[in-house]
């Protein structure tokens, strides 16, 4: 497999600012996570964050719909796994919100710009600024150089890490949420709007995690969506910090252990981030899965 352009494997980031080296696993993904400095410029940086500022200028979302996300798992089965808006939000462009923003009535305690914790998770699909991104050129030409040959999206999303309270994302593997047969199929892109520090929640990995197998797995079903198994009591210990400056991109292994903590500082940390799965060689994406292709939005392929 052919190496990335000023790609370093991450034990950790900052002390690899050396030639860049081969990261590739025997599926053809990077090992555990990998980042690329400027990626994109800042002026691409700016006019996404001025197209979400759009999106979020237009959002109406009725009041029985606004649903609090969180990563905790009996939150995660109350809030996103039982609610339709969210489990039929993989081919729509829908608004989720950080914990303690509305009364008891659904109504905005903080202004509504605020209030959101993310976007998903069809942004690479409906919007053109963001569909351009994903599919542009050089996103092509990394995802290339790291060996996936038929590469398809099957969700995006845009998140604020709101400055004071943003949320923290607890540890998780993304193949819980995205399985496929064989594993090792799964590859997140993640690309930092904003500053992603220590200060302002930016990620955190345990290096070589992604060599253990999943965890867990988020199972929907008819009779409403459980976990099955349990995402291990992590020692905190073994996370390393990840910061990476605005336009800076991460790759990350569908199985690597990673997480970001909450955000009290006054800077909010934008990233938008997409994940994509390697179609080729009978791949199957388990329909046991909460985000499934519809007729309607079909999992795109990435090269286009």
């Amino acid at each position: 497999m052919g190496s990335l352009p000023e790609l370093f494997p991450i034990q950790p980031w900052s002390q690899h600012p050396g030639p860049a080296v081969s990261c590739s696993s025997p599926h053809g993904l990077p090992e555990s996570l990998t980042a690329q400095k400027g990626f994109l410029t800042e002026d691409e940086c700016v006019a996404m964050q001025h197209r979400i500022g759009e999106i979020v200028a237009e959002m109406d979302v009725p009041l029985h719909c606004r649903t609090e996300f969180s990563t905790q798992e009996d939150e995660q089965l109350r809030n996103q796994g039982s609610t339709e808006y969210f489990l039929s939000s993989g081919d729509k462009i829908r608004f989720f919100f950080e914990k303690g923003v509305f009364d008891k009535k659904g109504n905005f305690l903080v202004p509504p710009e605020k209030s959101i914790n993310k976007i998903g998770h069809a942004l690479h699909a409906h919007d053109p600024v963001f569909r351009g991104v994903t599919h542009s050129p050089k996103v092509q030409a990394l995802v290339r150089s790291v060996g996936l040959q038929m590469p398809v999206v099957v969700q995006s999303m845009y998140i604020f890490k709101q400055p004071h309270f943003g949320g923290e994302v607890s540890p998780h593997q993304d193949a819980t949420f995205l399985y496929t047969e064989p594993l090792g199929r799964v590859l997140g892109v993640w690309i930092a709007m904003e500053d992603a520090l220590l200060e302002n929640g930016c990620l955190w990995f345990i290096p070589g995690s992604h060599t253990r197998g999943v965890s867990r797995r988020m199972i929907r079903a008819p009779a409403g969506t459980s976990f099955l198994g349990s995402e291990p009591a992590w020692d905190n210990n073994l996370f390393v910090p990840l910061p990476v400056r605005r336009g800076g991109l991460v790759l990350i292994h569908g199985e690597v252990v990673h997480k970001s903590e909450q955000n009290l500082s006054n800077l909010s940390r934008q990233a938008y981030t997409f994940h994509l799965m390697e179609a080729a060689a009978g791949t199957v994406w388990s329909p046991e899965n909460w985000l499934q292709p519809t007729t309607e939005l079909p999992f795109p392929p990435l090269y286009v």
